[in-house]
């Protein structure tokens, strides 16, 4: 952070400070309660912009407030870019005559500084030079800043910069101030969200909120965090899948739900993993793992159309990346053994899968399933490798434990994994209806954690129970709220994610 907290900064901000102090000594508030805002700088642009003649001051009068970007000018005239949260800036003219004297126009300039947020009140015209403006005849600070806004300087291509990007992750708030591209993130990510709700609301899903703390945790292969409540004296974990509370409420009727919630896997961190993400989960009663590839092909699809008016979208190097149309379907098994130039099947030998893994430098948990094996395998041989939208169907029953056993294919589980430029991006399943299968897979996994797997699920009674009033053949697919966005972006997930989690400064 040492674009902002270094001595230079230091000075300015014990300049600040002072000012601060003398404000307050001269009865001015540096922070008042309210300002009497009667536009938006977006609603001046939407009502003036190209509708005023260069050099003309309408007789039209606006009040707004914004940040402090720029300053320039001095003696009897003062240029102030006042920037809003959208991003939209409209420039301020400080001019003494008959509106403004010279005494508040010196007062502007000793008190306000840039990054301050500024009130100001007066007409609307142009500059000379045309530039949408507002000529002032009363101001107010309406927020005294006491750090200053980082300097810009030139990066490696010859942009203009103001935070490096660990600092830009870090200090999100001041990302938002500088780069425009920061605030698009934010509404994309916003717009995309709505999407997908109102997508949802037309098929007649119900949204749930499920709990985050969990005494058992479920729903996914993963490590989870721990925490402990004080008024029960009792470890808990933090969830790592919405699975098995929305599968209950299934169970009681509500035949298609679906929730947008934050998750929690205390797991690695790289340009498509975060320990906190948000995740989206939906479940429908009497569909299969085809119904919720349709579906899910949809809602990415939606999601585009809603937001940037087209399916094909551009990447953050400039490359377009078309998500329409049909999407590749992909056998697991076949695409891993045209990797190896060898066929693979569920009867291939555990002793055998060691030994390709062991080739490829892959290495393998003693208490790996052989399906375990196989999928990585695919992670190792294939999976980077596809581009187009891709769903790789069919995956191992003995790693799908909440997945209904393949009707056609015995050993398999209907369960597809969505691969979108290299990374995974959703997976589906036909889910397991039977609760004694259920049972015995859960008391399976149980055993896996006690014999050393991390990621095993434990036995959840609760759930188990709810099976046993009757679960109606269903779909279920899940899918990363922030991997979508670095789909429709090119862009990293500590990108796509507003404020993520990151190792702390100095560690």
């Amino acid at each position: 952070m040492s674009e902002v907290l270094n001595e230079e900064a230091s000075k300015e901000m014990r300049e600040r400070l002072a000012k601060r102090e003398r404000l307050i000594a001269e009865g001015i508030e540096p922070y008042p309660a309210e300002v009497p805002v009667t536009h938006t700088i977006s609603q001046v642009r939407e009502t003036y912009e190209g509708k005023i003649e260069p050099g003309v001051e309408l007789d039209d009068e606006v009040a707004v407030a914004g940040r402090i970007m720029l300053r320039r000018g001095s003696g009897k005239i003062a240029f102030t870019a006042l920037q809003e949260g959208s991003g939209t800036r409209i420039q301020a003219i400080f001019q003494v005559g008959k509106n403004l004297a010279k005494e508040s126009l010196d007062k502007y300039t000793a008190d306000a500084d840039l990054g301050d947020h500024l009130f100001v009140r007066g007409h609307v015209g142009t500059s000379r030079r045309g530039e949408l403006s507002i000529f002032v005849h009363e101001w107010q600070i309406a927020s005294k800043a006491i750090r200053p806004l980082p300097k810009t300087y030139k990066n490696e291509v010859g942009e203009d910069m103001s935070l490096s990007e660990e600092t830009r992750v870090r200090l999100r708030h001041l990302d938002l101030i500088t780069r425009p591209a920061a605030r698009d993130m934010v509404r994309l990510r916003a717009g995309v969200v709505k999407s997908i709700r109102n997508n949802f609301d037309r098929r007649s899903y119900i949204e749930l909120e499920t709990p985050m703390l969990q005494t058992i945790h479920g729903g996914a292969a993963a490590r989870p965090f721990m925490t402990h409540i004080n008024a029960y004296d009792q470890d808990l974990y933090l969830r790592i899948a919405t699975e098995l509370h929305l599968k209950r409420a299934v169970v009681g009727g509500i035949d298609r739900v679906f929730e947008i919630n934050r998750n929690f896997r205390n797991e690695g961190a790289d340009s498509t993993h975060s320990p906190e993400f948000t995740a989206l989960e939906a479940y429908e009663s009497y569909g299969t793992y085809d119904t919720m590839a349709e579906l899910t092909r949809n809602l990415v699809q939606q999601a585009c159309l809603d937001t940037f008016g087209t399916t094909t979208v551009t990447l953050a190097d400039g490359t377009e990346y078309d998500l329409g149309g049909e999407w590749k379907n992909l056998d697991l098994y076949t695409a891993v053994s045209e990797a190896l130039g060898e066929e693979i099947t569920v009867e291939t030998t555990r002793e055998h899968l060691d030994q390709l893994a062991e080739a490829r430098g892959i290495s393998v948990a003693p208490f790996w399933v052989s399906g375990k094996i196989v999928e990585a395998l695919f992670e190792e041989l294939c999976g980077d490798q596809l581009y187009e939208p891709t769903f790789v169907r069919d995956f191992p029953e003995d790693t799908s434990p909440l997945t209904r056993p393949h009707r056609t294919k015995p050993g398999l589980a209907e369960k597809w994994d969505l691969y979108v430029r290299g990374m995974e991006l959703a997976t589906a399943y036909s889910e397991l209806a039977d609760p004694v299968l259920q049972r015995e897979r859960l008391v399976a996994q149980s055993l896996a954690a006690a014999g050393g797997d991390p990621e095993a699920m434990q036995l959840d009674e609760e759930f188990l129970e709810a099976m046993e009033q009757g679960f109606p053949p269903s779909g279920g697919m899940g899918m990363g709220i922030d991997r979508l966005l670095t789909a429709m972006t090119g862009l990293g997930i500590r990108e796509t994610i507003t404020f993520p989690f990151i190792k702390p400064a100095g560690r």
